[in-house]
């Protein structure tokens, strides 16, 4: 794992300033503090600070090899198997990692060579002989890579906002409808940018730039296809899907460095360290974080799956005042980053990083297989809308949800308004809400007049319903899952990842992502995913033989710090203090007073706010960063 960047001036082969080179990189030595390199040529430079994991004394970065450079963050797990084949070829390899398959990958296949990588990669190639840069990203969007266009005409490129925003020549702009995207999911979407000109490359997409030629807009390579059903029994599905699961974690266990995996004690990390335990003749090395707030504490499940499978286990506790952490946490993630559960990923990760340079994650599973509970609700859902006519559903549903008393301190379950609410609304829609932090109706009482005429119209929601319109699905939750994977795993999850790991120098590699699984469960038959208000219910089958019964069908509890009870608490005074902020007033964006009523509402119980405090206090500190 490691941090890139780079600039390339696509009209004429200008000079490239090797001190920007190395400021941008500088500015994300963080991802690769084991050395950095710079490379420049006619027209282009590739800089670039690595964190050994394979061929830990080789595979120097920048690599160059005749007329192909290739600068690469990333992990390419089967990069032995297509050395075997680019040597059939005749390729003639110089080192022993995986960076010199890109080299001759491109040399032999060009862009299609994407298709043949397994792993997790953001890279750039140059190729002097067309006079073309390439960008191109992983799949699902594990590793991240922000482009731009300079006033100059260059592009610029970087793993992280920050090495774009440290060269000189770019101007710092705020997009509003970005922090409408923000306060809506708690953080912006891969194809939004809080500052103007910033482009995320979207996941599973490359970005081919020819000199002399327009700037085109990225080309989509790969897409998750839910329209299509593998047959079989039970049995011989979930044979299926642990054989796909068994591969995602071995192939991630090759490392030249120590290596361990994140155990929360939860169904999907206690697989993934149950499959390192099965392939692995030593110990496997785990971590774990906890609360002192009992009801998120998962120690004692963990400590459970620890000694199940006798591994060398460390933990460590997640207190209020970690809260003096948000400085950090501002500046990895550059961009307003509101999933509260950051802060515990920057602890567990800080920890992993005392004994291992690689760490085993478990994401992914719950988009992939509907682990979450807004699944399990959307699903009850769509039964009672497919049972009334959409005008009836509006009509009755629509005006009991409007007439109900809003109770937000009940479980979901309980409450009826929000459901009755939902159930006025098209599947879309309603999915669009639950999805989301901050509601339609509190981010219009947030936001001033200026900033509703500024957004035009702008909806975050809007990015939701057409993901699930355009899905490659043949059934509404097969549409809630492609908009989640399409939207919310990269902005959030993966983002929260690789930003907490790579702060701390610490590789995260996430096996229940590997594409071949998740391919294979986007062919599963709705009811292998959920079943009986069990969601991951195939999933859970397969790993009844080494997981107890307790942890796997215990209610989810998810990874989640306490950030209300804190805000009613030890941070009640920075909740009170956002209604005086100077800097939210100087943006002329929001009415403060309505800032205020909601601390007060949250502070007394009135009301459950303690997330859109929480969404405030970093959009503020964020703004502070990268606009003061």
């Amino acid at each position: 794992m490691c941090g890139i960047a780079g600039l390339f001036h696509p009209a004429t082969p200008k000079p490239v300033d090797p001190a920007r080179l190395r400021a941008m990189i500088g500015a994300q030595a963080h991802r690769g503090p084991d050395g950095q390199g710079i490379w420049t040529a006619p027209g282009v430079g590739f800089a670039h600070a690595r964190l050994s994991i394979i061929d830990v004394a080789g595979s120097p970065q920048p690599m160059v090899d005749g007329e192909v450079a290739v600068c690469f963050n990333g992990e390419i797990y089967n990069y032995r198997e297509l050395r075997e084949e680019l040597r059939a070829k005749g390729a003639v390899f110089h080192t022993d990692g995986d960076t010199e398959v890109l080299v001759h990958g491109w040399r032999h296949w060009g862009p299609s060579m994407l298709h043949r990588l397994v792993g997790m990669f953001a890279f750039a190639v140059h190729d002097a002989k067309a006079g073309a840069l390439f960008l191109a990203r992983d799949r699902l969007g594990v590793k991240p890579l922000h482009w731009a266009e300079l006033p100059d005409g260059a592009v610029a490129f970087a793993s992280e906002m920050k090495g774009v925003l440290a060269h000189p020549l770019f101007r710092r702009r705020p997009d509003i409808r970005a922090i409408e995207d923000y306060l809506a999911f708690g953080y912006v979407p891969d194809d939004a940018s809080i500052v103007a000109g910033i482009h995320k490359l979207p996941a599973g997409h490359f970005l081919l730039i020819e000199r002399g030629r327009a700037i085109p807009a990225p080309r989509q390579w790969w897409d998750v296809d839910f329209s299509n059903r593998e047959g079989g029994s039970a049995a011989q599905l979930g044979e299926g899907l642990l054989a796909r699961m068994r591969e995602g974690v071995v192939s991630r266990m090759v490392a030249d460095v120590p290596l361990g995996a994140f155990l929360s004690g939860g169904v999907d990390s206690s697989g993934v360290v149950a499959l390192m335990a099965e392939a692995s003749p030593r110990a496997v090395r785990t971590c774990t974080i906890g609360f002192d707030e009992a009801s998120l504490d998962e120690r004692s499940h963990a400590c459970i799956i620890a000694q199940r499978f006798a591994t060398d286990h460390a933990e460590r506790v997640v207190q209020p005042d970690d809260f003096a952490l948000i400085d950090t946490l501002v500046a990895q993630f550059d961009e307003p980053f509101a999933d509260a559960s950051a802060l515990a990923t920057y602890r567990l990760c800080q920890m992993a990083r005392q004994h291992v340079t690689v760490a085993l994650a478990g994401d992914g599973a719950d988009e992939m297989l509907m682990g979450y509970r807004r699944h399990i609700f959307h699903a009850g859902e769509e039964r009672v809308r497919g049972l009334f006519p959409a005008e009836f559903r509006r009509s009755v549903f629509g005006t009991l949800g409007r007439l109900y008393p809003k109770v937000d301190w009940a479980p979901r379950p309980l409450r009826a308004k929000t459901t009755l609410q939902a159930l006025g609304m098209d599947s879309a829609e309603a999915y669009a809400r639950a999805v989301g932090v901050t509601g339609p109706e509190v981010r219009a009482r947030l936001f001033s007049a200026e900033a509703k005429t500024a957004l035009g119209g702008h909806r975050a929601e809007d990015r939701y319903i057409a993901a699930m319109r355009d899905a490659p699905a043949r059934d509404a939750m097969d549409r809630v899952q492609y908009a989640d994977m399409k939207i919310w795993l990269p902005g959030d999850i993966l983002t929260k990842t690789d930003r907490m790991s790579m702060a701390v120098g610490l590789e995260a590699r996430e096996p229940l992502l590997d594409h071949r699984l998740v391919e294979y469960a986007a062919r599963l038959p709705v009811s292998m995913r959920l079943r009986g208000g069990q969601g991951k219910w195939l999933m859970k089958k397969v790993l009844e033989p080494y997981l107890p019964r307790d942890i796997l069908y215990r209610p989810k509890m998810g990874f989640v710090t306490p950030i209300s009870a804190w805000f009613r608490g030890a941070l009640a005074d920075e909740a009170a203090r956002l209604e005086k902020s100077g800097l939210l007033r100087e943006t002329g964006w929001f009415d403060l007073t309505e800032v205020g009523r909601l601390a007060a509402d949250h502070r007394s119980g009135r009301a459950e706010h303690g997330r859109t405090l929480w969404q405030m206090l970093m959009l503020e500190r964020s703004l502070a960063r990268l606009f003061a």
